[in-house]
Order: structure tokens, then C-alpha cells, then sequence
């Protein structure tokens, strides 16, 4: 077999191996007849799959490894695999697709036929959207025919086929971004994924039934996010009710029946409720957006009382409290923030933003106690302050500097050269949190990668699918600790630098092979130092999702000695910004982990008049 041809043949297989239950009768009949195609048939339909269509001019295709793609159409439509335009039914739906494939030439000598006012111009589309015009007015019954003499026969992958493949590809990867071009990469050496176990335990979807809801959700999640692309304010509405109504109570216990151990794991994100919640919460974020607060305030009750074991609760307890003030109702802001620091769910920058809610809303008359962790919220964190010449000053705009180079840049840029310069010979990059993941992910690796059931599923994966979870840290719990221990004990640099020169260039999630060097997260590692690094490895453990995004803007380091030297976290910010709740908040935990944090202001020079 051609190796695409093979690749394919083996997602079906898998899947049909894996996950056959997930199929009725007819449909594991129809995968399974496609290795009984013949080389051509399979070949061609690969191909078919592989390109954007949806329709194809037969005589436009031709491929040196298909030797005869006449025959090979006539079994594939036999077979129930493809569609041809000798379908009248076919051919009166997708008369504006087929129209599509005509070039322009071929389109203008239809439409000189037509009556005078046909639209003649250059501009395809409009040739096509006068040619339909007439046609659905009846003025032109025999424009497919017209249009079939030009393209000759036009062929399509069929629904069923499409569908199953499609389906047939999520069950393989598991999620939407990767499809049958991710076994091309690999075989052309573009990209190179982790060794490790598949040992399968446990199916993900116990029945037909759980696989169809959760399609269905899916194909409502894409509506929504095309509705918010193209600004369909009715359609966003019709996705955010359907949504909502499908996060039926009784879908809800369906995810919270599950044990309290499953519940943590990534399973529940392969359900329709999961799908369905993320749809709700996208269109939070639009109803807030235009200022229909009581609106989210409900929606946002409503995902609270539906997933009552889940790591969003923090986002949606901060949110609801912030849509509440903005309401005029501070009071039950009050009382949502306290009522959401008594959850075991609600964690990280979640937490200290709503502590500082609290102590911000809680002060005389409403709350006279003053709450026990109130001292270490009230902490200062350092600022700086930097001058530079601006570029431009228009509000909203990005602020941009002249560097001491004199070429243009940023906020960031600008501080990195005032620490490298007079604020002390510091070293450092503008990476927020994507240099904290790269170390991690090196740091980790073997214990990413170890064997354990059900996180791996195929060989195309960076990263084991419970990562974001709770039982990442509590399945590996002594492996983990382990790690950590070396990492403290100051081996963080040796760990890292085997496992860089043992898997560079391979797929990891959060690694960054091509942002930094090794010598860089070599001096980086070392002057962080092991306490401070092992802290931080341990929450990004336990809490992936929470810890993986919202670092402060640059790490910055400088040597001592050559095996001694210290790092600082710091939070840059530009004329008109000044720090938001979460990131005061996550500038608070990292102090709690023992890091050196500061704030740098950059302002603009004060411009001197001469007299």
C-alpha cells in the first residue's frame, strides 16, 4: 500500500477495534468494505477526503498512483462512498458548488445566452449569484445542464461516508485539531511525537448514545463559534438557549455521578454536558460584552449548580461576583465572593481575586471582622518606575518607545534594557508563561510520559490526556514528589539538560524547542534555584489548568557566582495600564512560593520646552 493509503486504512482499524460499539451494524458493515475496495478506489477516495471540496470536476483529477480514475469512481459511487452529478437530487442542491468549480471564462459564455441584464462582469461571484437568479426564477431551467456540458462530470465525498470518517478520525485523536494529515507529518519527519505505553482500561464513551449526544454538541459548539466570527447576534442567542436547555439538570447528575475520583479526570470532557458548558460560557463572555448583565448572572448560576466538581468554579464564582457589582448589587457580590472561598474548587488566581473582593466590598458597615487573610493580601509588592521617549500616544493603542538602540519597541523590550543597563545587569526574556511550561515539560518529562492507563490513546498525543486534571498529581503522586525532591535538592540543571539532549525537537505540551535556547534555560533554572523551582513545578502538577497561563511578563536572572545567582518575576506595565485583580492576585502566589516579584511602570519622559 501507497503509506497514506495505509495510514488510513489503519484509523480504521483502530477504531473499529477500539471503539466498536460506538458503530450500529450497517455502519461497521460500510468501514469494513473499504478494505475491499480496490488500490484505486482507496487511493482515490483518500485523496478525495484529504482536499477541500466539497465537489470535484473529474476531469480535473489525476494522480500518477491511481491508474484508472473512471473505474475507480464508478466502484466508490457503487459502494456508497462518493456522489456524482448524474444524481438529479444531488445536482439540484449543489448547483451553487458546482457553479464554483467553472473558471470565469466558462462562466461568461453561459451568461452571454441569457438575457441581457445576466451580470457579465469579472467578478466571479457575481456572475455566479445572476446565474443562480435567473435560475431559481425559472427564466433559466437549463443551467445545469449548461453548466454539466463545461465540467463534464463532478463527483463529491457522500454524507454517510464523511460522517463516519469524521467521526472515525475524533474517536482516533480525540479531540478537533488533528486529522489524517497528522500521520503525514510524522512520516515526512515535520513532527515528531513522545514515546509511550497506550494501555487502554476504560472506554470513554460507554454507548452509541453518549458518542451521538456529544457530536451533537459539538456541531453546536462550531455554530457558535462561527456565529461570534461573523457577528450573528440572533444566532449567537439561539446556540447560548439551546445550550443552556440541553445543560439539563438531569445531564448534569449524568457528570456528577460519576465517582468523585472519575469526576477529576479527564473523562468528563468527553461529555455533552462539558461541550455544552463551554458553549454557555462563551456566550457569558458575549453578554457581558454588551453589558447584559442579569443575563450572564443567570447563566452563570446556572453552571455553578449544574457541575459542582469542577476547576472552572473559581472563574465563574469570580465572574458572577464582578456581574453582580456591576448590577448595583454589592452586597450579593459580598456574598458570593466569601461563599466561594469556602469551595475546594475555587483555587489559585481564582482565590486571591476574590479575597480581594472580599476585603474590598467587606469594609464597615457591611462586614466589621476583618477576615484572617487579610494581612498577607494588604502585602506591597515592589514597583520601579522607568522613563522612556514615546513613539505614539493615542489611547487604546499598544504603547511603543524608542529603545536605547533607538528602534522601535515595546513596553517589555523597554524594561528588559533598563534591568540589563541601570537596573543591574540583569539577563532575561519576555515570555509571560510560556518559558515556566518549556522548563516544566523538560523537568517532567519521564513522568508525562510514564505508564499509566487510559491517558494515552494514540501515538499522536504531547501530552497525557489527564494533565489538566486533579488525578494528574494523584496518580503520579510518588513519582511526582520524587521529582521534586531532586529538583529542590539542586538537580534541576543536570535533569534538564538530559532530557533536552535526549528528546529535542520532539512534541511536548508547553515546550518550546525554538523560543529558547538550552543555555538559556540552563542560567535561568540555576539562578531561580531549586526551592523556588520546585514549588512552582508542584502547583503546575496539581493544577495544570490553573497555573499553566497568566505569569507576569518577564523572567529576569543574573549570576553571582558561576553556580550561584538569583530571578525575579516581574509584571511590566505601560503609561496607561495598571495591574488587573488576577494579576495582582498571581503576583501574591508566586510570592508565596518564595519568588522576587516586582512591578515595572514605564511612563513617558516629560517633555522640556525651551524658552
Amino acid at each position: 500500500m501507497i503509506k497514506y493509503q495505509c495510514n488510513f486504512n489503519l484509523l480504521i482499524q483502530e477504531v473499529l477495534g477500539n471503539s466498536r460499539h460506538l458503530f450500529k451494524a450497517d455502519e461497521i458493515d460500510f468501514l469494513e468494505s473499504f478494505s475491499m475496495l480496490s488500490e484505486d478506489s482507496q487511493r482515490l477516495f483518500v485523496r478525495l477526503y484529504m482536499r477541500k471540496g466539497p465537489w470535484f470536476r473529474l476531469s480535473n483529477i489525476s494522480y500518477p498512483e491511481v491508474s484508472n480514475s473512471r473505474e475507480a469512481v464508478r466502484e466508490l459511487t457503487d459502494n456508497g462512498y462518493i456522489c456524482s452529478s448524474e444524481d438529479t437530487n444531488e445536482l439540484h442542491d449543489a448547483i451553487k458548488d458546482i457553479c464554483n468549480l467553472l473558471t470565469v471564462s466558462e462562466l461568461r459564455e453561459i451568461s452571454c445566452v441569457l438575457p441581457k441584464n445576466c451580470h457579465r462582469g469579472s467578478r466571479k461571484q457575481k456572475v455566479i449569484a445572476s446565474l443562480l437568479c435567473f435560475y431559481e426564477d425559472g427564466i433559466c431551467p437549463f443551467l445545469p445542464k449548461m453548466i454539466l456540458d463545461r465540467t463534464g462530470l463532478c463527483i463529491r465525498v457522500a454524507s454517510k461516508a464523511e460522517h463516519l470518517i469524521w467521526r472515525a478520525e475524533r474517536l482516533f485523536f480525540l479531540n478537533g485539531e488533528q486529522d489524517l494529515s497528522a500521520f503525514l507529518l510524522v512520516d515526512l519527519g515535520i513532527v515528531k511525537y513522545p514515546t509511550y505505553n497506550c494501555i487502554i482500561a476504560e472506554q470513554i464513551f460507554s454507548g452509541l448514545c453518549d458518542l451521538l449526544a456529544y457530536e451533537e454538541a459539538i456541531e453546536l459548539a462550531q455554530i457558535m463559534d462561527q456565529s461570534l466570527d461573523e457577528n450573528n447576534i440572533e444566532l449567537v442567542l439561539r446556540c447560548i438557549m439551546i445550550a443552556e436547555s440541553r445543560m439539563s439538570s438531569s445531564s448534569c447528575k449524568a457528570v456528577q455521578s460519576i465517582t468523585s475520583e472519575l469526576a477529576n479526570t479527564f473523562h468528563s470532557c468527553f461529555s455533552a454536558s462539558w461541550v455544552y458548558s463551554k458553549v454557555v460560557l462563551l456566550g457569558i463572555s458575549f453578554l457581558e460584552r454588551e453589558q447584559r448583565f442579569n443575563d450572564a448572572i443567570n447563566l452563570l448560576r446556572r453552571l455553578l449548580s449544574c457541575f459542582t466538581c469542577d476547576s472552572r468554579r473559581g472563574y465563574w464564582t469570580l465572574r458572577l461576583s464582578i456581574d453582580l457589582e456591576h448590577m448595583g448589587c454589592p452586597s450579593e457580590s459580598l456574598s458570593v465572593a466569601e461563599g466561594g472561598l469556602l469551595d475546594s474548587w475555587v483555587r489559585a488566581g481564582s482565590r486571591v481575586a476574590l479575597q480581594r473582593r472580599v476585603l474590598r466590598l467587606g469594609k464597615p458597615p457591611r462586614r466589621w471582622k476583618i477576615p484572617s487573610f487579610s494581612e498577607s493580601i494588604k502585602r506591597k509588592i515592589t514597583e520601579i518606575h522607568v522613563q522612556g521617549r514615546p513613539l505614539n500616544c493615542e489611547i487604546g493603542m499598544k504603547s511603543w518607545f524608542y529603545g536605547e538602540d533607538g528602534e522601535k519597541c515595546g513596553v517589555e523590550q523597554l524594561a528588559l534594557q533598563y534591568y540589563a543597563g541601570e537596573g543591574g545587569g540583569w539577563h532575561g526574556v519576555h515570555t509571560e508563561s510560556g518559558i515556566w511550561l518549556t522548563i516544566f515539560g523538560l523537568l517532567m518529562w519521564d513522568i508525562l510520559f510514564s505508564d499509566v492507563p487510559d491517558v494515552f490513546r494514540s501515538r499522536f498525543q504531547n501530552a497525557p490526556l489527564d494533565l489538566a486534571t486533579d488525578s494528574f498529581y494523584i496518580v503520579r503522586k510518588n513519582l511526582i514528589e520524587s521529582q521534586l525532591q531532586k529538583i529542590y535538592d539542586g538537580m534541576a540543571e543536570e535533569i534538564l539538560i538530559t532530557s533536552w539532549e535526549s528528546h529535542v525537537g520532539t512534541v511536548c505540551r508547553g515546550v518550546n524547542w525554538d523560543r529558547h535556547s538550552l543555555s538559556e534555560l540552563r542560567a535561568a533554572v540555576t539562578c531561580i534555584g531549586g526551592p523556588c523551582l520546585a514549588h512552582l513545578c508542584r502547583h503546575l502538577a496539581q493544577d495544570y489548568g490553573s497555573w499553566s497561563s497568566g505569569m507576569p511578563d518577564l523572567l529576569i536572572w543574573r549570576f553571582h557566582s558561576e553556580y550561584r545567582g538569583e530571578a525575579k518575576l516581574v509584571e511590566v506595565k505601560g503609561p496607561r495600564d495598571r495591574l488587573s485583580e488576577q494579576q495582582r492576585a498571581w503576583l501574591l502566589l508566586l510570592m508565596d512560593c518564595g519568588f522576587k516579584v516586582e512591578v515595572c511602570k514605564v511612563s513617558a519622559q516629560p517633555v522640556i520646552v525651551s524658552t
